[in-house]
């Protein structure tokens, strides 16, 4: 990803700027997809063709996963540790929907579209904060 694409997405030329900012929007999406999880599973269950329990529990994981990584993007300095974990879990998640879509689940069709949509989003924020990670360290 060129510099000027990368500036124009993060909408800032400071890389820590940029890293705080994909951190929020990960923190948003996922903590609110974790609240719609866990206040409508019974619904989203029979939508998606996950079953309540596994959309219920996954909301509550969402929740609190996005509330850390909230808690990451609200530093002036996230901790770099912690952010390749946040990148390393986005990815894990994403690949394992994929599996899980393949070898566990009989999702109905708005799931079968959903689960692809939801590990790109997902993948998409890793490769944004792994790119502003690497550009606020200095490494190209």
């Amino acid at each position: 990803m060129s510099a000027t694409l990368f500036t124009a997405v993060a909408r800032t030329a400071v890389p820590q700027a940029a890293l705080r900012r994909f951190l929020a929007l990960d923190s948003v999406v996922t903590t609110g997809n974790g609240l719609a999880y866990t206040a409508f599973s019974a619904p989203l269950g029979r939508l998606l063709g996950l079953g309540q329990g596994l959309v219920l529990g996954l909301g509550v994981f969402l929740v609190l996963y996005g509330a850390g990584v909230g808690l990451l993007a609200s530093r002036r300095q996230p901790p770099v540790f912690p952010v390749r974990l946040v990148i390393e879990g986005n990815y894990a998640w994403a690949a394992l929907s994929l599996v899980a879509l393949v070898v566990w689940f009989t999702p109905t069709t708005a799931g079968a579209v959903w689960i692809p949509a939801q590990a790109l989003t997902v993948a998409s924020f890793a490769l944004l904060q792994q790119l502003a990670l690497r550009a606020g360290s200095g490494r190209q």
